[in-house]
């Protein structure tokens, strides 16, 4: 009996792990029009190397975008101009924070650690939509992960092998 279970237990771990081999976010929906806390989760560096720079491409439609600085990394926002002009509380806003970069620090392929932002979902996404955040992990001597493809039609996330985390837009809530 214990045989069994020990087996059972091992094909469910490898099962798991790799879920758990890319940038994955901590939170997989939100409401269209919502506060939203992203918190991307790096499981670990490049291939035997530590990682030490984490940069997050913003989608089009999320504005107001603030990231959490982190102890040890040098934090970077690339601003630029949207699309589209996005309404914020009553404030026509055209431009914001494009992408972030985390630089500097120092996570190594055996450890692991999160990168937090905080934003507005302002744009015209439609409920049921997944909306993605590309991610790229860059190591020293040109070593790269990239957390970039976004699912075709018909496609899930599982169907490709380096998935940009993303997350499946709900319906509008009141409130702020």
């Amino acid at each position: 009996m214990l045989k069994k279970v020990m087996i059972a237990v091992a094909g469910v771990g490898m099962a798991v792990t790799p879920a758990f081999a890319h940038v994955t976010l901590e939170k997989g929906e939100a409401a269209l029009g919502s506060t939203y806390k992203a918190v991307f989760r790096v499981p670990h560096g490049c291939e035997g190397a530590p990682t030490n720079v984490v940069r997050v491409r913003i989608p089009e439609g999320v504005i107001s975008v603030k990231p959490m600085p982190k102890a040890g990394w040098t934090l970077e926002k690339v601003k630029g101009k949207y699309e589209k002009t996005y309404d914020y509380y009553g404030t026509p806003t055209s431009e914001g924070v494009k992408e972030i970069i985390w630089k500097g620090g120092n996570l190594a392929d055996d450890e692991y650690d999160e990168f937090v932002l905080r934003s507005t979902l302002a744009g015209d996404f439609k409920v049921g939509e997944m909306l993605y955040f590309p991610v790229v992990q860059e190591c020293p001597d040109g070593k790269a992960e990239r957390w970039i493809e976004v699912p075709a039609a018909g496609q899930t996330s599982d169907d490709l092998e380096q998935p940009a985390p993303g997350i499946k837009i709900l319906e509008k809530t009141g409130g702020h």
